[in-house]
């Protein structure tokens, strides 16, 4: 191999090199980030949950004695049905993302077993809160809202009806 033929080899990797370069430059010049102005469509979501903590927040709600006695326990369990993806309400079925809520009036909080409950829901266990009609209607209509930490991530049921129907059903 001469120094001619050396030449050409290291020119044309100098040579790639440059090109290489040279786009990346220019593709910087062209599509160059725009720094400090945020997303580019801002999403209208609900005030952000609070660190797990052990007070449950004020919830406004409906009366649940009202609601419940016009309440449609067959239409509960059709609104129900967007709850199977993470809940069972078969008994004995198991728990899925979220615990099986066979039997889950009157049952105490945070108490399914073998069932990893956030700190707060395990905090009502502890105080001794039970699941009662105005509980679920609280946690159904807000469930960061009623147990601010709390792992489930439905943003509620904001119907009265639809509410009280899916208690009715439970």
């Amino acid at each position: 191999m001469d120094s001619f033929e050396l030449n050409k080899i290291l020119g044309a990797i100098l040579g790639t090199l440059l090109f290489v370069m040279g786009l990346g430059f220019l593709a910087e010049a062209i599509y160059h980030p725009i720094e400090g102005r945020g997303p580019g469509y801002a999403l209208a979501s609900a005030a952000p949950a609070g660190e797990g903590g052990g007070e449950a927040g004020p919830v406004q709600v409906a009366d649940i004695g009202t609601l419940l006695a016009s309440a449609d326990p067959a239409a509960g369990e059709a609104a129900a049905r967007k709850c199977t993806g993470c809940h069972n309400f078969a008994q004995g079925a198991g728990n899925k993302q979220g615990p099986e809520l066979y039997g889950v009036v009157d049952r105490l909080e945070g108490a399914h077993p073998d069932f990893a409950y956030s700190d707060v829901l395990l905090e009502h266990k502890a105080n001794g809160d039970v699941w009662s009609y105005d509980n679920l209607n609280a946690f159904l209509t807000s469930p960061k809202g009623y147990a601010p930490g709390t792992k489930m991530s439905f943003p509620g049921i904001k119907d009265d009806k639809e509410r009280a129907n899916v208690i009715a059903y439970l």
